[in-house]
């Protein structure tokens, strides 16, 4: 008698994308429709926020690790585990994620890399070397992974074509909302436990609670809720758009014939390292950066910390808006326009001297405000490029690039070059990257008009 193995591994079932649910009636989809989509869209935001409450924690005990005995580039080192399992990850996932149910795949991430800020905020071994913090952090960069694709699935599938820069750009700044937040929720923990370690376990306890609100508010796609397609719903189809659009691609498919051959996809992947190198390189480093060279107490670098990442939220609104409205459609002028200016206030930031406290907090918000309009167009971008099916993947390829090159080089590289140059080699590193990011972008301006 042969046995037949079974079609799909038991942890994929778990997560599998449901089947079509029986159509409602005519006069019930419009206010389904309405009402799912504010719904999902909660679920998308702070379930996504959640994910930066335990994303980048480690940044804030840089310098109190230092202050143990570690030294920059190592503790770089250990950082850079979080990128390169997630821009790894990101990627995969992103194809795992095309064929999955966002519902239960989105949560499933959030509430792992919460335990494993646990385990680095109440045990001492967590912290006591570089290899056990890596290998944290590694796993933690790997459900990371699990965050960006589901999301970005879930808004090709819920709103059209038309709809997207909007809600894009407004759904962007949840990763701003959640990494700002770090910053109070460590100064809060200083002043309840006087503890260091409250950067990790504070931030987590309040991403047990979001995971549980996304399982609560999201959905699969509508057909799975007995709604037509949103292309149908809304009469908005994109140029070539037919039934096979509805229809799920093999792996092969998706890989071979809308990511691989994709050139502009690959330009933009490209100019994503290099945006991500100066987005982590200025975050990452900014606590002990301000600390070191411009003498802020712990306290004001925590709230620098915070006003960057907010900063975030009115820039990228900003950024959608002129996209759309100023640039028409054009995502890589829009990005060129916005990156000019992230580096003129990078260069300002470090050649103002210290006791110009005032002056470099401006400046950190300044970059804030400006380096996430970028970061949301090339995810924008990404999306726009391929058919929905498989958005979550190409968004796992430029986040591959984003993460594994300019993430990777932010913690690392940029710790290293600090170590050994100081922190004039460092930004030397980072308006490289600038210029770098704007020749990419250019080479994409003749293309980057929406039909």
């Amino acid at each position: 008698m042969t046995n037949h193995l079974p079609t799909e591994v038991s942890v994929l079932s778990f997560f599998k994308s449901g089947a079509a649910a029986p159509r409602l009636p005519e006069d019930r989809i419009d206010p389904v429709y309405r009402r799912l989509r504010w719904q999902i869209f909660a679920g998308i935001f702070f379930g996504y926020a959640g994910y930066y409450l335990v994303r980048k924690n480690f940044t804030l005990a840089i310098p109190h690790l230092v202050e143990e005995g570690y030294s920059r580039g190592d503790l770089g080192v250990a950082l850079a585990g979080v990128s390169i399992a997630y821009g790894v990850s990101k990627f995969l996932m992103g194809a795992v994620s095309d064929r999955c149910n966002p519902r239960i795949f989105l949560p499933t991430g959030l509430i792992l890399s919460a335990v494993i800020m646990l385990l680095f905020g109440f045990t001492d071994w967590a912290t006591s070397s570089i290899a056990i913090m890596f290998v944290l952090l590694f796993l933690n960069g790997w459900v990371q992974g699990m965050g960006w694709p589901p999301c970005g699935r879930t808004m090709v599938h819920w709103w059209s074509q038309h709809e997207r820069g909007r809600i894009v750009s407004t759904w962007n700044i949840a990763h701003n909302v959640g990494g700002g937040l770090i910053g109070p929720l460590f100064i809060l923990g200083m002043a309840w436990y006087n503890d260091w370690h409250s950067a990790f376990y504070m931030p987590a306890m309040v991403a047990l609670g979001v995971a549980v609100f996304a399982f609560l508010t999201m959905r699969d796609t509508p057909q799975t809720c007995g709604l037509p397609p949103i292309e149908q719903y809304k009469n908005d189809y994109p140029d070539g758009y037919d039934e096979s659009h509805e229809r799920e691609f093999s792996t092969r498919d998706i890989f071979v014939k809308h990511i691989l051959n994709n050139r502009l996809l690959w330009y933009i992947a490209l100019a994503n390292v290099f945006v991500y190198l100066l987005r982590y390189g200025i975050l990452d480093w900014a606590p002990t950066y301000l600390q070191e060279v411009k003498h802020f107490t712990v306290d004001k670098s925590s709230w620098a910390y915070f006003l960057y990442e907010w900063a975030g939220i009115p820039g990228t609104l900003l950024c959608g808006w002129m996209s759309d409205k100023l640039f028409k459609g054009n995502r890589a002028a829009t990005g060129i326009f916005f990156m000019i200016l992230v580096t003129v206030f990078t260069a300002l930031y470090w050649l103002t001297p210290p006791g110009h406290a005032i002056l470099d907090m401006f400046c950190l918000i300044a970059i804030g405000f400006l380096i996430y309009g970028p970061v949301m167009l090339i995810g924008l971008h990404a999306l726009e490029l391929v058919p929905k099916k498989a958005a979550g993947t190409a968004a796992g390829f430029t986040g591959l690039f984003g993460y594994l090159g300019g993430s990777v080089a932010a913690s690392a590289m940029v710790g290293y070059t600090v170590d050994a140059y100081g922190w004039d080699g460092g930004f030397m590193l980072l308006l490289g990257a600038c210029v770098l990011s704007i020749v990419l972008l250019a080479m994409t301006v003749r293309h980057g008009r929406r039909t």
